[in-house]
């Protein structure tokens, strides 16, 4: 943007406590670029980092916070349990062992990662409640949660539902999960907020970009946050962190928001054989 405003931690939005941009690390699996990128974005301004059992670099992420010189209590960080791992004391087991290779004594946000496999409702969230209760988690998550498997949770958990991350993009609005949320205060996040980079060629998109001299992923982002979502988008090179957390200073106008809603394209990019959809 031409007149780009200095973005500190300060200025970047919170849902409940998380800052409604954070930096997604799945596929991030080089050990040095992970946590070389993971603490380039803390030193940057980013409070939220995401990570997840599957992504197999939760070691390399905790060296990032480490290596950051931000307070590990400044730092809002998830990670999620594999569907293989959903099992009661699986849960209590794989959780621990994301703590010691993140190098933490808690995690603020712990997600379900599927509701699949070895995902019992009352027997996995029951182990994610007494995570809870022992200090060990700030916040029960889950992930790829459909309005049903929400209703389940929110009436099995004792701790509240505090997020449902899901692929959330202007190719993939979620209005249902979105108003889901505001109905009962579970915050949606966004993974793949840009569509894999497909945003980038959407016109109506870039219509918005060019006039506000901004990026198509600054305006994607924006959008989201406009709807009161929390993005997490990956990037592991400075200019594209710089570029993503400048979206914060963007301030979308109603016609900008109207002309993306409008976008008549719908695509999802994340549709694995185990989806719950």
């Amino acid at each position: 943007m031409s007149d780009q405003q200095q973005v500190t931690p300060e200025s970047v939005p919170l849902a409940d406590d998380m800052p409604m941009l954070g930096l997604g690390t799945w596929q991030n699996t080089d050990p040095d670029q992970c946590a070389e990128s993971v603490a380039n974005a803390l030193e940057m301004g980013y409070r939220h980092i995401d990570t997840a059992q599957a992504y197999d670099n939760e070691e390399s992420v905790g060296e990032g916070i480490a290596q950051a010189d931000v307070a590990r209590e400044d730092v809002f960080l998830a990670t999620k349990v594999w569907i293989t791992n959903l099992a009661h004391d699986d849960v209590l087991e794989t959780a621990r062992e994301s703590l010691d290779r993140l190098g933490v004594d808690y995690v603020d946000l712990l997600y379900v990662h599927w509701p699949s496999d070895t995902y019992a409702p009352e027997e996995t969230l029951s182990a994610f409640d007494e995570l809870y209760d022992e200090g060990l988690i700030r916040h029960v998550g889950v992930s790829n949660f459909e309005p049903e498997h929400l209703d389940d949770a929110r009436e099995l958990l004792d701790a509240p539902v505090f997020a449902n991350q899901v692929e959330c993009h202007p190719l993939l609005p979620q209005d249902e999960l979105r108003e889901y949320g505001e109905e009962h205060d579970v915050n949606l996040v966004a993974y793949s907020p840009l569509a894999r980079g497909e945003v980038f060629d959407v016109p109506e998109i870039q219509d918005v970009a060019e006039k506000h001299d901004a990026s198509a992923a600054q305006v994607s982002l924006a959008w989201l946050r406009e709807k009161g979502v929390t993005a997490i988008p990956k990037a592991t090179g400075d200019a594209h962190l710089r570029d993503n957390l400048q979206s914060v200073a963007l301030d979308l106008d109603e016609e900008d928001i109207a002309t993306i809603d409008g976008i008549d394209t719908e695509n999802r990019v994340v549709d694995p054989d185990f989806a719950p959809w």
